[in-house]
């Protein structure tokens, strides 16, 4: 398999990578915003009353760029949410009384309130927000019935419409590990954080070890954001992400290039800019945050340096930022709010989701190595190795600035 060290002179492989990196930033910044956006979603709640509903939306206004509008206010995002988002007395959607009114939210969040008459009866809620944008739109809605309990079901294109009076119980285990199936499957940053650590791994227990302290720090802040204990600002947990991507990518073209001098300094000191940016107000990522990073960087690379033997070290990586990836899976059932005792199964079920998409990508991309591996004698490996790492590190690069810029 690969060795991290350079076997002969010179080669213009690393080069290569860094050039298709300098290339496919620029060519990534000139991409729609909602690129550099994850899991389209959305969500609203639901009180219902014997004489019809109260509703609360809420939707990413990164969503909103999808759409084909050359001014989009909050009165044009309600005049297309209201027929999109609807309760349903049989068939026929219930009457809106009184119009969707935008209220203050979150940065990058836009919050929508109206009412809808109905007569009594059954009662089902139905969604086709974004559907014909984003057909992976999921919809998570909540609904608290007259007699005050409460209930949460995920709508999405193949299952768009949630029929209170059938299925008040709500969102199953199974439900939740379909959630968290299909997070991961639209998790492009997390899988390109894992694929940059696979690409270099030199055997199937080197793999195990990376994704095993990936899951063991992820689920811990998983569970600590979805439960409220721990509410990091969204917005500094993603650009982090994108930022760890792009790290982790850049060691692998150092360690395939011979461990240079230059790179750890480069890194470093580029993150020391992007810091004493931010303590001069700019970007959304506190200058702590950065400066962290900053001595992380020198500190790992000068560890990689003195080391003959990455794996543990790209293991303790994957661990130390799986904590910080666990806080983006969290937050979509954060979002929700579940009561405590929908939580556990909630919890379990997302996580098992994540874990199982995770482990099929991941298998995925092994196979694909070692099957490289077999048709070239080896030889194919590290010039995938240069140019996947490079084509990951654009990618985190793009993720980090469109996402600490407030575009992601």
């Amino acid at each position: 398999m690969t060795s991290g060290r350079q076997s002969g002179g010179a080669r213009p492989g690393p080069a290569l990578a860094l050039a298709v990196t300098a290339t496919l930033v620029p060519l990534l910044a000139l991409a729609p915003p909602a690129l550099g956006h994850g899991r389209s979603v959305s969500y609203s709640n639901w009180t219902l009353t014997d004489a019809g509903a109260r509703v609360e939306a809420r939707l990413a206004r990164i969503d909103l760029t999808r759409l084909d509008a050359d001014a989009w206010d909050d009165a044009a995002t309600g005049a297309y949410v209201a027929p999109r988002l609807v309760l349903l007395a049989g068939e026929r959607p219930c009457e809106v009384v009184a119009a969707p009114v935008a209220r203050a939210g979150e940065d990058g969040w836009l919050t929508l309130a109206w009412q809808v008459a109905c007569p009594p009866g059954a009662h089902a809620i139905a969604s086709r927000l974004f559907l014909d944008v984003a057909p992976s739109h999921l919809h998570f809605a909540r609904a608290t019935l007259p007699d005050g309990t409460a209930a949460e079901r995920v709508l999405s294109a193949d299952e768009p419409r949630w029929t209170l009076g059938e299925d008040g119980a709500g969102a199953s285990l199974a439900d939740y590990v379909a959630l968290g199936v299909r997070h991961i499957a639209g998790g492009w940053d997390h899988l390109a954080f894992l694929l940059a650590l696979v690409l270099l791994a030199r055997s199937l227990l080197e793999v195990a070890t990376v994704v095993t302290a990936f899951t063991a720090a992820h689920s811990v802040t998983l569970a600590l954001a979805a439960t409220g204990l721990v509410r990091p600002a969204p917005g500094t947990v993603e650009a982090t992400i994108g930022l760890s991507i792009a790290l982790v990518a850049a060691e692998n073209v150092w360690l395939l290039g011979g461990r240079d001098c230059a790179t750890p300094w480069l890194a470093t000191a580029m993150l020391a800019a992007l810091a004493l940016a931010a303590a001069l107000g700019m970007g959304t990522v506190p200058v702590a945050v950065l400066a962290g990073l900053a001595l992380f960087a020198r500190c790992h690379f000068g560890l990689l340096a003195r080391s003959g033997e990455t794996a543990r070290l790209r293991a303790l990586v994957a661990f130390a930022f799986g904590f910080v990836h666990g806080f983006g899976f969290a937050g979509v059932l954060a979002a929700l709010e579940l009561p405590r005792r929908r939580l556990l199964p909630a919890l379990l079920g997302f996580n098992l989701g994540v874990e199982a998409g995770q482990l099929a990508v991941i298998a995925g991309a092994w196979a694909l190595l070692v099957l490289v591996d077999r048709a070239t004698a080896e030889r194919g490996r590290r010039p995938l190795a240069e140019i996947g790492s490079a084509a990951i590190c654009g990618l985190g690069l793009f993720w980090f600035v469109t996402r600490a810029l407030g575009h992601g």
